[in-house]
């Protein structure tokens, strides 16, 4: 079991750039794969990205590719995703969730656990 916390959302202008943080807990966090779905308004989940355990091997949705960075940090049990050139589309709720593995397509992917999401606004 992994139990999963974000931050760092919030309110940014289009173009800008902002870090989500998430801090993992549980003796078996290194075995998941790790990355972020989101929800916007009257929209299903959407796939953003996802990192394995070791070595990390990084998946992109195509709509964040390019712009988005995943990062883990196995020691201490932390996920990162930079987010930059951020677009009012990327406006959402973000989840950081737990995998067996990650999929392609990136969007489609399945969460066995998740967290309790952070804000992401994206003003034009």
């Amino acid at each position: 079991q992994v139990q999963l916390v974000e931050s760092g959302g919030g309110l940014v202008q289009a173009g800008g750039s902002l870090r989500l943080s998430c801090a993992a807990s549980g003796r078996t966090f290194s075995t998941y794969a790790i990355g972020w779905f989101r929800r916007a308004p009257g929209k299903g989940r959407e796939g953003v990205s996802c990192i394995t355990g070791s070595p990390p091997k990084t998946f992109y949705g195509d709509s964040v590719k390019d712009r988005f960075t995943i990062s883990r940090d196995n020691a201490k049990k932390m996920v990162y995703l930079r987010m930059d050139s951020l677009k009012p589309e990327d406006t959402a709720v973000y989840y950081c969730a737990a995998y067996v593995s990650c999929t392609v397509p990136t969007e489609t992917s399945q969460p066995v656990g998740w967290g309790q999401g952070t804000q992401v606004t994206v003003s034009s």
